[in-house]
């Protein structure tokens, strides 16, 4: 029987290397778009061809049912969010709709539709925020520490509260950081690696950052969707921590960056206040023990390959 997944946010970073990922595997595969004057579609461009796409919006319920009816999708997996942290303070209501009532609406679609669908949920280890124990993992309580997390937090409970009422196949990723070339530049990874190649190629001269101290479980995206994957390949619903296990800070980063490209990073790293978050979370790391034991999955790409994939990725694009 062919398969068919339906992707929520199949234009960013996720969405668009597991399209990549389920095309490979012989899925039909389809996303939802959003009715807007500017398709921004570069990340898919290489496949778009190859994939459906359904005009659909998280804020609109009928065009979520519509989707589902027309497609008949055999897996569902919803990536779209307001993803950005520090854009959930100034659009807070905005990131709990997107990233929290959003998640209800697609459960409610698959419910009153076909209630053997499978769906992922993509959950955030920002959920975690102040965090009560060292490592997280799947069973580590919750404490948000912005409108972001509080909204994935929502979104993590209503899929397991769908789990339990109604009998349906809904687990959720609690994914720690995980970066790639088609990051969003807005995101530290990405702003850190590309002022490096902008430094290099003599095109700015100085980077602003926050909290160097912070500290992060950071991943290969690649890796990290194969394991949505496998979350749906599962006999029983179960949700799982996709991390590394390792920790690094803001300013590991920006040492690994600067040296790739052979620059010494304290002649550019400025700290600016204004990249600070109204409440920090200083530290997470990811114990994906339970992945590994049941699902057999281990990130591949490690924290230093990365970080130098990354440089080498936005050299070559501005150099272009």
């Amino acid at each position: 029987m062919e398969k068919r997944a339906l992707i929520t946010g199949i234009t960013g970073q996720d969405g668009s290397y597991l399209a990549e990922l389920l095309l490979e595997k012989g899925y039909r595969v389809a996303g939802t778009i959003r009715r807007s004057s500017t398709e921004t579609l570069e990340r898919i461009e290489h496949i778009k061809s190859e994939v459906e796409f359904k005009h659909a919006d998280l804020l609109d319920q009928t065009s979520l049912n519509n989707a589902i009816k027309e497609f008949q999708p055999s897996e569902v997996y919803n990536l779209a969010a307001q993803s950005f942290v520090p854009t959930s303070w100034t659009q807070p209501i905005l990131t709990g709709e997107f990233s929290a009532l959003a998640v209800t609406r697609m459960l409610e679609a698959i419910r009153t539709i076909d209630p053997s669908i499978r769906f992922y949920q993509a959950s955030s280890s920002e959920m975690f925020g102040r965090v009560r124990e060292t490592p997280q993992t799947e069973d580590t309580p919750f404490y948000p520490r912005s409108p972001y997390g509080v909204a994935k937090a929502y979104g993590h409970w209503i899929t397991v509260n769908y789990r339990e009422s109604y009998n349906m196949f809904a687990v959720s990723g609690i994914l720690f950081n995980h970066e790639s070339p088609r990051r969003g530049r807005e995101f530290v990874s990405r702003k850190v690696t590309e002022t490096v190649a902008r430094i290099k190629l003599g095109l700015t001269d100085s980077l602003s950052l926050g909290n160097l101290d912070a500290k992060r479980d950071w991943g290969y995206a690649k890796d990290y969707v194969e394991m949505m994957w496998r979350m749906l390949q599962q006999d029983e619903p179960e949700d799982f921590v996709v991390a590394t296990g390792e920790t690094h800070t803001v300013q590991n980063l920006v040492e690994i960056a600067f040296n790739h490209a052979g620059l010494n990073w304290k002649d550019y790293v400025k700290t600016d206040p204004a990249f600070l978050r109204p409440a920090e979370v200083d530290l997470l790391i990811g114990d994906a023990a339970k992945a590994k034991k049941l699902l057999g999955w281990e990130p591949k790409v490690k924290f230093q390959e990365l970080i130098e994939l990354l440089v080498d990725a936005d050299l070559e694009k501005l150099k272009k």
